[in-house]
């Protein structure tokens, strides 16, 4: 296999093995892979250039290349990096879709891309969504036929959905297939979902090359960032080749590359089970991480747990580090055991040497940052109440007005309410109307903006109120990031960090909680925990910071592994049904969420089942039983 223009070292790169059948290279994080990709790009184009050829790349859509475009975009104005000999072809397009429309992958590209470069509109190929249904099928034959006419492409991006596509290339396509008309399975349509406002608005059908026409590439990329892809990258790298799972047709490909950031990664078993493939350097971190996974698969507790089980395993060399099955057993039960404290906020008077808080100050300042108007209560409602119960000066700050997530007919019902009480209010009949006259995902007025905000403000005092502190201490931050009306957000700026960073220095906390679950449909945590992430970075060298800590604890969609866990707050029946009650008070994210992702219970189901899953884990261990742990990993700035 050859692999050209890989020459850049990524953090944590790892060797291929034996399980592996198609080239990968593992980044630290999606920006630093964004930035390498890119100038691989780029240096295929400048290469061209210095031959006098045209350089035709076929371009990929969604989330995934944003930064990849970013770069290069940044390149063209700072480097001078020209485009004027480069040839696009994309990937696909929604069928029927108006290359106006915002949801148009036309309007993506030349957002992110072509309006900012010096490409020559001639040269920029986009499937067309208006095509008539009678002439779609010619028009795909003269899609291929044109690149065909180029010499093919030179380099062809791609992402992955969790189906396994390629493209739009959906389970069933065939290894040969062209570009061509498919009707988009449900789950593509279900990702979708968060972008066009609900599914009932995704289209059900696309134009996109086929699998043959992208396997004719010379060079092949394909970026897989997050713990939502990491299942589907395991079995495209390392399953068979089979038409359920398209992108496996790669596996055939000489010159594939996929670029993986560490979440996408962690399935595969060089990083799940490294100890499976070859010698390991047993950290503790990784120690513990085979410990647990190997009690899971014998069905043991730790204590239970012998030199056998660790030799018939792969690990016969933690063994020969650590003494015996003993030595390893009483050490790791301990460091779990550890984890676990039912005072969040630190035990006053008492040893904290193997405790995950400090017992001082006994009353501490804390911040709860929660990105939308219920993460603390879905992710930590339980913890929360823990720390208001024991006395410690709690602040929420909630980053987001989470505007956007209340349907339309939810915020109809409040208008209507307001107008029963006040007939002639001129202001509540223009929002009513402007509700009722909406159609589809069009972005909401301003006033209907203002009264779906209004209505995340006051089903947050309720919660909060109910836990027990003072409105006074709850923070509306409305980062104005968010605020544009649709699902695209606007990038993170200085104003967003400088109201992140004035609240944490007014307060002064002993304790910071923070959101770390990446994983939500629409990107929002990412970019709140970035926030945070870089008004501490600000913050760092003032003296009341040497006192602050923060944990994060993660959200709706994913938790933390059991190794990766520094703190375990447990909780009993009724304070369950306590944080049940609190995320009831969250009444329009109920019965219907807009933005619930590929789970379809709703979120306070998905807090209790995650939260049980957690204790049965501990418990499975050998540790306590209890009704429900909530988990939190502390992060060092």
């Amino acid at each position: 296999m050859t692999t050209t223009n890989i020459k850049y070292q990524p953090a944590g790169q790892f060797e291929d093995t034996r399980f592996e059948k198609i080239h990968n290279i593992v980044f630290s994080n999606s920006n630093i892979g964004s930035v390498c990709v890119a100038k691989e790009i780029a240096n295929l184009i400048i290469e061209k250039q210095n031959n006098n050829q045209l350089c035709i790349l076929g371009l990929a859509t969604g989330s995934s290349p944003i930064k990849i475009y970013e770069e290069l975009v940044r390149m063209h104005k700072e480097e001078g990096l020209s485009f004027e000999n480069v040839v696009t072809f994309n990937l696909d397009e929604y069928y029927p879709m108006d290359k106006k429309s915002v949801h148009s992958y036309y309007y993506f590209m030349h957002q992110h891309l072509f309006n900012h470069i010096d490409i020559n509109p001639n040269n920029i190929n986009i499937p067309c969504g208006t095509i008539p249904l009678d002439e779609l099928h010619q028009y795909c034959i003269d899609y291929d036929l044109k690149i065909k006419e180029y010499g093919g492409l030179d380099f062809q991006l791609l992402g992955i959905g969790r189906t396994g596509h390629i493209g739009f290339n959906e389970p069933g396509s065939h290894y040969n297939s062209g570009t061509r008309s498919i009707t988009l399975d449900h789950v593509t349509r279900e990702d979708a979902a968060p972008s066009f406002l609900g599914i009932d608005n995704v289209p059900k059908k696309a134009i996109t090359m086929g699998i043959g026409t992208v396997k004719k590439a010379k060079r092949i990329l394909l970026l897989a960032w997050g713990h939502n892809k990491a299942s589907i990258v395991k079995e495209t790298i390392e399953g068979e080749i089979t038409s359920e799972v398209p992108a496996t047709y790669l596996q055939e490909h000489p010159n594939t590359t996929f670029i993986l950031n560490d979440e996408a990664s962690q399935e595969l078993t060089r990083v799940k089970t490294p100890w499976l493939v070859g010698p390991c350097i047993w950290t503790e971190e990784l120690a513990s991480k085979a410990i647990v996974w190997l009690c899971q698969l014998t069905k043991k507790s730790i204590l239970k747990l012998t030199d056998k089980d660790y030799n018939d395993h792969g690990m016969s060399s933690l063994l020969v580090q650590e003494g015996s099955a003993y030595d390893i057993n009483i050490q790791m039960f301990n460091k779990f055991q550890h984890t676990i404290t039912g005072w969040p906020g630190g035990k006053p008077n008492a040893d904290d040497s193997s405790r995950p808080e400090r017992a001082n100050p006994v009353k501490k300042r804390v911040i709860i940052f929660s990105p939308h108007p219920d993460d603390d209560v879905i992710s930590m409602g339980g913890t929360f109440d823990r720390l208001v119960e024991q006395g410690h000066e709690v602040h929420v700050a909630y980053q987001t007005s989470g505007n956007i997530a209340v349907s339309d007919h939810e915020a109809l019902k409040y208008a209507e309410v307001i107008k029963d009480i006040n007939s002639n209010n001129s202001n509540i009949d223009s929002i009513i109307e402007k509700i009722n006259s909406k159609k589809g995902d069009l972005e909401d007025d301003l006033e209907v903006r203002k009264l779906k905000g209004l209505i995340r403000k006051r089903e947050s005092l309720a919660a909060t109120r109910f836990i027990g502190i003072p409105d006074k201490n709850v923070h509306f931050l409305n980062l104005p990031f968010y605020e544009t009306g649709t699902v695209k957000k606007k990038p993170l700026s200085d104003i967003d960090i400088n109201i992140v960073s004035n609240l944490i220095h007014t307060i002064k906390p002993h304790q910071i909680y923070a959101a770390g679950d990446l994983a939500d449909p629409h990107g929002t945590h990412k970019v709140c925990l970035d926030a945070i992430f870089e008004a501490l970075e600000n913050l760092k060298n003032n003296d009341y910071m040497d006192d602050c800590w923060v944990w994060l604890y993660r959200g709706a969609w994913h938790e933390w592994d059991i190794h990766q866990i520094d703190m375990a707050v447990p909780m009993s029946p009724d304070q369950v049904l306590r944080k049940r009650k609190a995320i009831f008070y969250h009444q329009s994210q109920k019965d219907g969420v807009m933005f619930q992702g590929n789970d379809a219970r709703e979120f306070w189901v998905r807090a209790e089942e995650r939260n049980n899953e957690t204790a049965t884990k501990y418990n499975n261990l050998g540790l306590a039983d209890y009704a429900a742990l909530e988990a939190f990993k502390r992060y060092y700035f």
